[in-house]
Formats: structure tokens, C-alpha cells, sequence
């Protein structure tokens, strides 16, 4: 409800601006001066007028479409009134309502009449030239909304879900699949996520220029929820601790399973995972992978092992006595495979010590084979807890309507919660705890939340590390893989670099429905696409045919 009353109060601001500025323009139409205050029916008489399709008006309030329609029509009604130049119309888009306003109250705006029959060979080439200019805005805006409102496109970086999504796969992501999250910042730019360029890595990604207009905001709000993310989902989600996006929908873009829901108790137990003390539900297109460390006596053949497996190690290191090689992501199956190897002295899974604080470690080249270079900045959730990735937990994932006890025990596992996440003032001085100002020993949880964890367990930045994923970070489901290209992306350090080619088998197959052998339906894609162009083709032919006849 606070959703549509905010858009509303926006609407009408607009409505206002747009009254003020254009009365006196739409009472030299011919047209009631009150009539340029009322949302959708002034935008309709411009469109009206100046001979454009009337129905594009429906697109004229929605979020991040209806500034960039707004835009078009300010540009005919302008038109229509012979501002036309360049300087003209960079003033109307770049500022629209004082601009109109310096037409609307000036003595000479008048209505352009147009004849075609006395048009000039150049007048009839600037037409052409807004013609094709509005089609490509047209199919501009189309685009813009598929992507906000239906389904929109995810590259995979990492191999974070490996071997069930592979690094260089791309995903069609259904925004309906949990409902759909209304956009909470309305003025962006079409297509970007966060920021309009990144200023590298010298810079702060603070600074980096946003893609939205951060003032203008929307609070949170899900229509047709029919369905909510269950245990064993991949979930496309927000990352919930971003720092430098204050808008929930423009944080970073992370794809997870969703391992544990509200209500469960998570825990891992020697790198295995259990919900509700019971070991994890494997599918038929997950594989459980660990990390391993191997010394060969000698160099391994890497490309050869990409080859046959499809991964890299993630470091090599030349000893005295042989290689040390870090795997990342291996099945038992592959690992029983590479330990075989002749070039194999000793390979042992990587499993971290319980009750020691979780850290990441490089290897480095010395004399005893390698050393841990520590590396603070993967600290776990919580943070006073002595838990690693391969010993987390046991953990329950909050759910709406709990009431939780709040001490400086569990203070960290609910601090993001209350204060992030739900929007409280939270403070914690001379050991009591305050929210909103008063002074409480217990919080009522506002909204469910989740456990989203990465199938390749030990390369996987996940809820381990960040916490719980709120649902109002939810974005959707994928849908299937439309393309998928390997090598697309540096392999996590990896000294070797995969080849580029694309992965035809993995087109077009369906994700999310946990079968071990998908079908890819590329030719039916491929197939449409024939018959869209050759039907286009085809008709243009026939009509040409038939005036010749």
C-alpha cells in the first residue's frame, strides 16, 4: 500500500509540473487549459495531436520506461510548436518543465501547421529521420520493458555453482517466479545495474556513477507472490551487505541454491550439509565438490585436465620436491580420477579444523612447499562465531513473526536484520540494547529470510559469509541457459586460460529442474528465428509481387 500511495503522490507531482508548464500550449490547441494537469489524458491529447500512436500513453507512468516516454512526448509536443533544432530538443529532454514552461509563457508559440503536398526534399528527409529515430526508440522501450518487468539477462563469472551452472553460462531470469518485486528506484538508466562505469580498481566503487536517481525512491512491494523460494531453488538474489548501493533492486546480482529455508536449522559437518539434521537432498544436476590439495612429483598437464574434466587448479607452486596444486570444486569421482594420476605423491581433501574461526589462505612458494597467507576479508557469519565453511552452525534462519532474544551474544546474527534490512535505528552502548530509541531484550523478525549457498562449497562467496538473504532481495528464478561461452572469464587466479568457444550442448536447457540430463532445445530457437525472418522476408516479397501485378 505505501508503494502505490508513494507512486501516486509522484504522479501527481508530475501531473503538476507538467500543468504548469504546457496550459497555455494546450489552450492554443483547442483544448481546456485544466486538461494539461490530468495524469494520462494530457500525454494522450499530445499524442492525439501531433499524430502519434495514442495507446503508447499507457507506458507513460511506469517505473524507468515512463520518464524516457515522458521524454518523447515532450519532444513531438515541442515539435508541434516548431522547436525542432538541436538546441531545442537537447533543452526539452535535458530540461523538460522549465523549458516548456519558457514556450508556454512566451508570446510566439504557435501550432506548426504541416502540409505534405508543400513539403521541401529535406523537410521530407528530417520526417523520414523522426520516423526511423521513434521506431528505434520505440523498440528501445520495448526492450526496456522485458527486462523490468518480465525477464531479464545474468551472466555466471564465477564457479561458484559449478559443475550445475558453468562460468560463461547466460540465464533468462523469470521475475515472476516469486512474485514480482515493483522497481524501487524509477529514474535509471534502461539495462544497468548499478553504476554507469566502473572507475577501477585505484578508485572507490562509492564514487563511481550511479545508473538511478537515488532520491527518488520507492519502498519495497511484491505483487502475485503465489510462490515463495524452496530448499534445493536456484535463486537469483540482491547481495544483502553491498555497501555501495543503498537501493535494495541495484545491488549486485549473486545466483545461489537456496539450501535452507525460514523456519530451518542449518549446519555444516565436515564440509557436508545438513538442514534439520538431516543430510542435504543432492539432485540430479548437483554434484557435491570439494577442495583439495595435491603434490605431484611433477608438473601436471592443466590444459589436458581442463579438457577432460572442465577445471582449472586454482594455483600451482613449484617445490623442491614436486608441484603443489590447489583444486577447487572436485567430486569424489574426479578426485579418486586425479589422485590415480602417476604424477601423484599425496592428495587429501581440504576440510578446515573445528572451531577455528573461518580465514582464506593463498600459497606461497617456499622452501617447505607452501605457506598460509591470511587473508581476513572472509570473515564468518556471525562473526563471534568459531565457525568455518566445512564446521558451520547449527544456525536457524529467521522467519516472519519470531520473536528472537537479543543479547550481546546474539546480537551479530540479528544486527543486519533489524537494522539493514528491516530499517530500525539499532544501538548497542554500555551492554544494553537499544531499537528505535528503547531499550529491549527481544525482536519481533519482519519478513522471512533464507540460506543461499553455492554448490562448489569451498569457491563459493555465499550466506556463510554474508548471512541471511532477506526476501525483499529476491529478484526471481532462471529460467534456461541462452547462451553459453567458455573461457568467457579468468578462472578464479587460475595461471592457465581456458579457450573461447561456445557450448552448443548448453543452450536453451532449462535450469531449476534438478534432471541430470537436460535436454538443449537450441534448434527450436534457431528455428524461429528462420521463420521470423524468412516470414518477413517472404511477405515483403509477395507485396512487392503484387503491386507489380
Amino acid at each position: 500500500m505505501d508503494y502505490f500511495l508513494t507512486y501516486t503522490v509522484y504522479v501527481l507531482i508530475l501531473s503538476v509540473l507538467m500543468g504548469i508548464s504546457t496550459w497555455k500550449l494546450f489552450k492554443k490547441m483547442g483544448y481546456s487549459p485544466l486538461l494539461a494537469f490530468v495524469p494520462f489524458y494530457n500525454y494522450f491529447i499530445i499524442q492525439k495531436e501531433t499524430k502519434h500512436p495514442k495507446w503508447w500513453v499507457v507506458m507513460a507512468y511506469l517505473p524507468i520506461v515512463g520518464p524516457i516516454m515522458m521524454t518523447v512526448f515532450h519532444l513531438f509536443l515541442m515539435k508541434h510548436f516548431g522547436k525542432s533544432t538541436f538546441t531545442q530538443r537537447l533543452l526539452t529532454v535535458i530540461l523538460p518543465f522549465i523549458y516548456m514552461a519558457v514556450v508556454n509563457y512566451s508570446k510566439d508559440a504557435e501550432v506548426e501547421k504541416e502540409d505534405e503536398l508543400y513539403l521541401t526534399e529535406e523537410e521530407k528527409s528530417a520526417k523520414k529521420k523522426d520516423t526511423f529515430l521513434g521506431s528505434v526508440t520505440f523498440a528501445v522501450v520495448f526492450a526496456t520493458i522485458i527486462h523490468v518487468f518480465f525477464t531479464q539477462p545474468f551472466g555466471i563469472p564465477t564457479g561458484s555453482m559449478e559443475r550445475t551452472l558453468l562460468v560463461g553460462d547466460f540465464l533468462f531470469v523469470n521475475k515472476w517466479s516469486y512474485g514480482f518485486r515493483m522497481p524501487m528506484r524509477p529514474l535509471a538508466i534502461p539495462f544497468l545495474q548499478g553504476t554507469i562505469m566502473d572507475t577501477g580498481e585505484k578508485g572507490n566503487p562509492k564514487d563511481d556513477p550511479k545508473s538511478y536517481v537515488d532520491a527518488v525512491k520507492l519502498p519495497y512491494s511484491r505483487i502475485l507472490q503465489l510462490n515463495k523460494p524452496q530448499k534445493n531453488d536456484i535463486v537469483v538474489f540482491n547481495y544483502p551487505q553491498d555497501s555501495v548501493h543503498t537501493a535494495i533492486d541495484r545491488k549486485d546480482p549473486y545466483v545461489k541454491r537456496c539450501v535452507a529455508v525460514a523456519g530451518d536449522v542449518i549446519e555444516m559437518r565436515a564440509g557436508r550439509l545438513f538442514v534439520n539434521g538431516k543430510p542435504e537432498q543432492i539432485l540430479g544436476d548437483q554434484f557435491e565438490q570439494h577442495k583439495y590439495i595435491a603434490h605431484a612429483g611433477s608438473q601436471l598437464d592443466v590444459p589436458a585436465l581442463y579438457k577432460k574434466y572442465g577445471f582449472l587448479p586454482l594455483q600451482e607452486i613449484q617445490t623442491n620436491d614436486g608441484f603443489i596444486y590447489d583444486f577447487q570444486g572436485l567430486t569424489d569421482q574426479t578426485a579418486k580420477e586425479i589422485k590415480a594420476l602417476p604424477q601423484i605423491i599425496d592428495m587429501k581433501e581440504h576440510i578446515w579444523e573445528k572451531d577455528s574461526a573461518a580465514i582464506s589462505y593463498k600459497m606461497n612458494s617456499m622452501r617447505d612447499g607452501y605457506s598460509k597467507n591470511i587473508d581476513t576479508t572472509q570473515s564468518i557469519f556471525p562473526i563471534n562465531k568459531k565457525w568455518n565453511q566445512d564446521w558451520y552452525g547449527p544456525l536457524k534462519i529467521p522467519k516472519k513473526g519470531d520473536v528472537v532474544t537479543l543479547n550481546q551474544e546474539t546480537l551479530p546474527e540479528y544486527q543486519w536484520i533489524i537494522s539493514e534490512y528491516e530499517h530500525n535505528k539499532l544501538e548497542n552502548r554500555d551492554g544494553k540494547i537499544y531499537v528505535n530509541g528503547q531499550e529491549t531484550n527481544q525482536y519481533t523478525i519482519k519478513q522471512d529470510y533464507y540460506m543461499m549457498i553455492g554448490d562448489n562449497r569451498d569457491a563459493s562467496l555465499d550466506a556463510r559469509f554474508f548471512g541471511f538473504v532477506p526476501e525483499e532481495n529476491i529478484v526471481g528464478k532462471p529460467m534456461f541457459t541462452w547462451m553459453s561461452v567458455e573461457g568467457l572469464f579468468k578462472d578464479g587466479g587460475s595461471t592457465y586460460q581456458a579457450p573461447t568457444k561456445v557450448r552448443w550442448d548448453r543452450m536453451f536447457k532449462a535450469t531449476n529442474t534438478g534432471e541430470a540430463n537436460k535436454t538443449s532445445y537450441w534448434w527450436v530457437a534457431v528455428l524461429i528465428l528462420v521463420l521470423f525472418f524468412g516470414w518477413d522476408y517472404f511477405a515483403k516479397f509477395f507485396k512487392k509481387k503484387e503491386k507489380e501485378d
